[in-house]
């Protein structure tokens, strides 16, 4: 039951952010929650590759490469998503960064003890 209410309220939270962010575009609610499914998908079976390949560049750049990584990751899934689209790389930086930083305010309000 946690992880559909968290589902729930990660594609409220994608919903809300394409009306806000320049650049990112979800057609539909229904589409938003496709796009919580997919994110969670490409972060659990591409993302540890990608991560796994740039170990060097990301020593290199103390981590930073990491928001990178997070970006193509959003890129990604826009196209896979029919109705999610994003307009680039920095639209989809913007995105990656808002969305962790809201999710983790929000994961902080509805954390159980």
């Amino acid at each position: 039951m946690r992880i559909l209410i968290n589902l729930i309220i990660t594609a409220v939270i994608v919903y809300l952010l394409a009306n806000f962010l320049p650049g990112i575009n979800v057609d539909s609610f229904g589409s938003s929650i496709i796009v919580v499914i997919v994110l969670a998908l490409l972060n659990f079976l591409v993302k540890p590759i990608l991560q796994l390949i740039s170990i060097p560049i990301t020593i290199l750049t103390l981590g930073l490469f990491l928001f990178v990584i997070n970006a193509l990751i959003i890129m990604l899934c826009g196209y896979i998503v029919g109705g999610f689209h994003v307009d680039g790389f920095w639209p989809a930086l913007l995105f990656s960064l808002v969305l962790s930083i809201v999710q983790s305010i929000v994961g902080g309000f509805t954390k159980e003890d």
